[in-house]
C-alpha cells in the first residue's frame, strides 16, 4: 500500500478509502490510484484486513447429507449463491450435518475456529430450532424458507410454492381439464402444504372438484407412480396430474406411459422444481428463480452486516417471497397444441 502511495503521490490513508470507500475520494485522484493499483497488481491482505474490520467476508453454508434436501436444487442453489458472493466479494464456507442438532454444533464449533460474518441456512421448518439458536447468539444470518411460524422475525427468501402450484392448475384448467389430481407430501411437510394450497385455489376458483383428488406420499419415484396408480384407478379418474415435485411427477410419468398412455395427449402430468430429468423427457415443470434467491440472501445480507444494523434492529430483517415460473413441455402443451 505504501508503494501504491508512493506512485501515485497520496496518502496511505487515501489509498485505502480508494478500496474501501471509494465515494469519499475525489474521481480524478480515486482514477490516479486505481491506475497504480492495476499497474503494479496490489491486492489487499485480506488477513489484515480482518483483524482490522473484524469483517471475514466469509459466509457459511450446509451441503445436506444425501437424501435430506433435493441435492440437484440445492447445488444450483450454491453454485448461484457462490457465483454472486464472488462478485461481491464473499466467500462461501461450507460444513454438513445430518440434522438440526448436529448442525446447531457445527454453528458453535465454526463460530470459534473462523472469524465467520454470516450464515446462509436452507431447509426451514417449523419449530425450526437452527434459527433460534443463532438468533440466541446474536449471529447474522438469512435463510432460504419461510419461518413457518408467527414467531419467525429473522431475514428470509423464499419461493412462493403455491403461486407456481396455481399457475400450473391454471394451465391444465386452459387446456381443457376438469378432473385434476394432485400428488403431494405427507402433512407435516409445511413446503408441500403451501404448494398443495395453489392447486386447491385454481380448483376451487375455477368451480371444479378436489375431494377424492389428493394423494399423500414421500418424494420418491415409486411412490409418485403408487399414487397416480391408485387415481387412474378410480371410477372417475383424473386426466391431469399437479405433483408437488418432478420426483414425483417421474413416477407418474412411468405409470402412465407403462399404460400406454401418452403424458400430454391422454394425462398431462406437471412437476415442480424444473430437473435436468424434466427437461430430458420433456416434463413440464415450475423452475424455482433460484438466481434471483441467491441475489435476494446476499442483499439481505448486506443490510444485516451494514454498520449500524444488528440482529434487534427490525429494518434489518427484509423478507423476499419469489414467483417461480412455469416452463411447458410436452406432458403438458399449450392449449393450442394439445388440441391441434
Amino acid at each position: 500500500m505504501a508503494d501504491v502511495a508512493k506512485a501515485a503521490s497520496v496518502s496511505l490513508q487515501t489509498v485505502s478509502n480508494v478500496i474501501n470507500a471509494p465515494h469519499l475520494v475525489r474521481a480524478g485522484t480515486r482514477e490516479r490510484v486505481e491506475s497504480v493499483i492495476a499497474a503494479t497488481g496490489y491486492r489487499p491482505l485480506k488477513a489484515a484486513q480482518t483483524l482490522r474490520t473484524q469483517r471475514s467476508h466469509l459466509i457459511a453454508v450446509i451441503i445436506p447429507e444425501p437424501g435430506q434436501w433435493k441435492g440437484e436444487l440445492h447445488n444450483a442453489f450454491l453454485h448461484a449463491l457462490t457465483r454472486r458472493a464472488q462478485k461481491s466479494g464473499y466467500r462461501i464456507l461450507l460444513f454438513t450435518a445430518v440434522d438440526d442438532d448436529e448442525e446447531i454444533r457445527a454453528y458453535d464449533q465454526l463460530l470459534s475456529d473462523y472469524t465467520l460474518d454470516a450464515f446462509v441456512i436452507t431447509g426451514t421448518h417449523s419449530a425450526d430450532r437452527r434459527t433460534s439458536w443463532l438468533r440466541r447468539k446474536r449471529v447474522p444470518f438469512v435463510t432460504f424458507g419461510r419461518p413457518w411460524s408467527a414467531a419467525g422475525t429473522h431475514p428470509w427468501v423464499d419461493v412462493d410454492g403455491a403461486h407456481g402450484e396455481r399457475a400450473a392448475t391454471e394451465h391444465l384448467i386452459a387446456a381443457g381439464h376438469r378432473r385434476i389430481a394432485f400428488l403431494g407430501w405427507p402433512e407435516d411437510s409445511d413446503v408441500g402444504e403451501d404448494r398443495k394450497a395453489g392447486w386447491e385455489q385454481a380448483c376451487q376458483a375455477a368451480g371444479l372438484p378436489t375431494d377424492g383428488l389428493c394423494a399423500r406420499l414421500e418424494d420418491d419415484l415409486a411412490q409418485g407412480r403408487a399414487g397416480c396408480a391408485r387415481l387412474l384407478e378410480a371410477a372417475d379418474p383424473p386426466t391431469a396430474f399437479v405433483c408437488v415435485s418432478d420426483t414425483v411427477a417421474l413416477g407418474a410419468w412411468t405409470e402412465i406411459t407403462a399404460r400406454g398412455l401418452a403424458p400430454g395427449l391422454d394425462v398431462a402430468v406437471i412437476g415442480f422444481d424444473d430437473s435436468t430429468a424434466a427437461a430430458a423427457v420433456g416434463l413440464t415443470s415450475v423452475a424455482q428463480p433460484l438466481d434471483e434467491v441467491a441475489d435476494a440472501c446476499l442483499v439481505a445480507l448486506d443490510r444485516l452486516l451494514s454498520p449500524g444494523s444488528g440482529p434487534g434492529k427490525r429494518a434489518a430483517r427484509p423478507r423476499a417471497l419469489l414467483e417461480p415460473h412455469l416452463v411447458i413441455r410436452s406432458s403438458a402443451p399449450s392449449p393450442e397444441k394439445r388440441t391441434s
